[in-house]
């Protein structure tokens, strides 16, 4: 298997930049369509155990629009062969003291790439 294919970083690197660009905007249309619609798909967030894509899009549909600016540091992607990736980053939210945490799993679906799998948590 080959680790970190160029392209393929490119590709995932720009799925990983449109969500954050929506996270921010708290654009819930790319939200919801960057991550895979199945069941079987899971966020943990910072306060909330998310089974599945109806959980997820819920969730996103009720998220207050306030707040969400933040700046990220040592992200970190890397990709395994064509069809899969990690996503890591750590972020800081203005005025907050504490460091977040992102990871998210992509997987290459036939209507491209999605996260199957993510979490986030803060340290302190």
């Amino acid at each position: 298997m080959e680790i970190n294919i160029p392209e393929i970083v490119a590709e995932v690197t720009e799925a990983f930049q449109r969500y954050e660009a929506a996270l921010v905007g708290n654009d819930v249309a790319v939200l919801d369509s960057s991550f895979w619609d199945s069941p079987h798909t899971l966020r943990y967030g910072a306060t909330e155990n998310l089974h599945g894509f109806a959980e997820i899009a819920a969730f996103r549909a009720a998220r207050p629009a306030q707040g969400l600016e933040r700046t990220l540091a040592r992200t970190v992607i890397t990709t395994y062969g064509r069809d899969f990736a990690t996503a890591n980053t750590e972020f800081h939210r203005p005025g907050n003291p504490r460091t977040g945490r992102q990871s998210q799993t992509w997987a290459r679906m036939p209507e491209g790439w999605r996260v199957v799998a993510a979490h986030v948590s803060f340290m302190g």
